[in-house]
């Protein structure tokens, strides 16, 4: 075995015998690889780096005496580090605001991917998960909410609400029914702007309570990538739209005059480069940019308690956990790791893919709520044509202003290959699936044939992401399977571990060995910084599966 290398330590440190003493049983050091390692790992305890006979060792026993002067002992003090839990990292406020356990949440993925069963899991453990309401029609979200509510009346939980600006009913539908239900915690993601109804679940949530201070019943974690919306999320509701909302009836006069002196958001969650919609912006220059932005509106409004601002996209292994949380990060947030979990919405065989794929596995493609807009999503290439297909989809309707237009060998093609069936009978689809969902979407296409168009292919885009959830056999060619490169990131780490398979992935698994790992990593960086150079086995922390009832 290989005691820790004594390299640069000792000129570091300088002279030991002003330390402290260490104070404690010589047969709890150890000397041992593995059992120095075990020892770094018991964060819930400090470590104490000794040497002896010019050897180096770790205990987690004893204590130090800080009268040391003229005492001797047969073991040189060098350093000592306190206990370092998990519960440490990021902004504490997080952790009381959510009453959560760690500055760890789990974000939407759309159409139930984060599922009931997602949610529920991570609550009952204190980590805050939103369920992935978007793609969902009414009826489906408040089954939903009803099964999460139940399941967890004093644990932590949030919904998605996504911006839907070709469907504004359906997200102005989904707001009514978290206010109904008191849905006390929402996500707002893929918002290009403030919309009536995000101000009216903020606004109609302000109180002021027995201190004589604003209470905020309705709290906001926004997810961006732009500056432009995160400055919109951060100020205060538009004065034009609440006006309208007291003029509706919606809120009150003493509402109105409180949204003036709240953020539109709590939380603003930094969105990298992530799975599903995505600017594929790179955190280390995003994030810096969103805290300096967050310190300026700060400045200009004095907030009783400061915005806090987040991190997601990219983020699947415990070093790029710790780094999101060194550079300023309140929280993280992971998306696409959940999405192979077990109690995530999506089909084994969609599972398995992703337990598969690698960083270089993804592709961007048209998203089917903003088809027309040209805004695309990261999806999995491996195992499936989606986005090669999608892509081709939107190159025929930039090209043509109606399906009559598509020449006769293309059509031919896009329904033998891509449909699988008439495109005339496609558009009756389309007819009966708006009908219920939203009809003026049907109203609209009716006297524009482009319109009509775009409604046939998002037909396509739509159900692939259902084929992708419920496993639909002879369909997995089109799978649409929403990915970042964090996947890769992912199995990489756990490859030789027990999470390696899709089937052994519990999302609260996940989350524990990340901030456990990140914890870690802490610790040994703290270390390194006290002139303690340790080999580099040291730095990986590798995922051992939990003992049962015992994280």
């Amino acid at each position: 075995m290989h005691p820790i290398s004594t390299k640069h330590t000792i000129t570091f440190l300088g002279n030991h015998s002003q330390n402290p003493i260490w104070i404690g049983n010589n047969d709890f050091i150890a000397f041992d690889t593995e059992e120095i390692k075990a020892k770094l790992l018991n964060l819930e305890n400090p470590c104490y780096f000794i040497k002896q006979s010019g050897i180096i060792g770790v205990t987690n026993e004893g204590y130090l005496d800080e009268n040391s002067n003229g005492k001797f002992t047969e073991v040189e003090t060098l350093t000592a580090i306190p206990p370092l839990l998990p519960q440490q990292l990021g902004d504490a406020n997080f952790l009381d605001c959510y009453n959560v356990k760690y500055t760890y949440m789990t974000g939407a993925m759309a159409n139930g991917i984060a599922s009931e069963e997602l949610v529920i899991a991570l609550g009952k453990e204190n980590i805050l998960s939103s369920f992935g309401a978007a793609g969902l029609v009414p009826e489906r979200i408040e089954k939903a909410i009803k099964t999460i509510q139940q399941a967890l009346p004093h644990h932590p939980y949030c919904f998605n609400l996504i911006h839907s600006p070709s469907e504004l009913a359906i997200e102005k539908s989904t707001i009514n029914l978290y206010i109904k239900y008191s849905i006390n915690t929402v996500e707002a993601s893929a918002f290009l702007d403030l919309t009536p109804n995000i101000v009216y679940y903020r606004v109609a949530g302000l109180s002021i309570n027995s201190s004589n201070e604003i209470a905020i019943k309705n709290k906001v974690i926004a997810k961006i990538s732009r500056r432009e919306v995160a400055s919109k999320f951060m100020q205060p509701a538009p004065e034009k739209i609440v006006k309208e909302l007291v003029n509706q009836g919606l809120i009150t006069e003493l509402q109105a005059k409180l949204a003036s002196q709240v953020p539109m958001a709590d939380d603003i969650t930094v969105e990298a480069d992530s799975g599903g919609h995505t600017d594929n912006r790179p955190l280390v220059c995003l994030l810096p940019s969103i805290l300096a932005l967050r310190d300026a509106i700060q400045t200009q409004y004095s907030y009783k308690t400061p915005i806090r601002v987040g991190a997601g996209g990219g983020i699947g292994t415990p070093q790029s956990a710790l780094g999101a949380l060194m550079m300023g990060a309140a929280y993280i947030v992971t998306g696409s790791i959940n999405q192979s979990c077990l109690e995530a919405g999506a089909s084994e065989h969609t599972k398995r893919l992703l337990a598969q794929a690698e960083m270089t596995d993804i592709m961007m493609a048209p998203a089917a709520d903003m088809f027309e807009m040209g805004v695309k999503l990261q999806v999995l290439k491996r195992g499936t044509m989606f986005g090669m297909r999608a892509q081709k989809l939107y190159e025929l309707y930039q090209n043509y202003n109606s399906i009559e237009e598509i020449p006769k060998i293309a059509r031919e093609k896009l329904e033998k290959q891509i449909f699988r069936k008439n495109l005339d009978e496609i558009w009756q689809e389309t007819i009966t699936y708006f009908t219920q969902r939203d009809p003026q979407q049907i109203t609209r296409a009716e006297n524009n044939p482009k319109r009509k168009m775009a409604l046939i292919f998002r037909w396509y885009l739509g159900l692939s992401s259902q084929w992708s959830n419920i496993g639909e056999e002879g369909r997995e060619i089109d799978y649409q399977i929403w990915c970042g490169a964090s996947m890769g990131a992912f199995n990489n780490w756990v490859k030789n571990s027990y999470l390696a398979e899709s089937s052994n992935r519990k999302v609260s698994d996940i989350a524990h060995h990340l901030m456990r790992g990140s914890a870690y990593l802490y610790r040994l960086q703290n270390l390194k910084l006290q002139g303690i150079i340790l080999p580099a086995t040291y730095w990986h922390y590798y995922p051992i599966k939990f003992k049962e009832n015992h994280i």
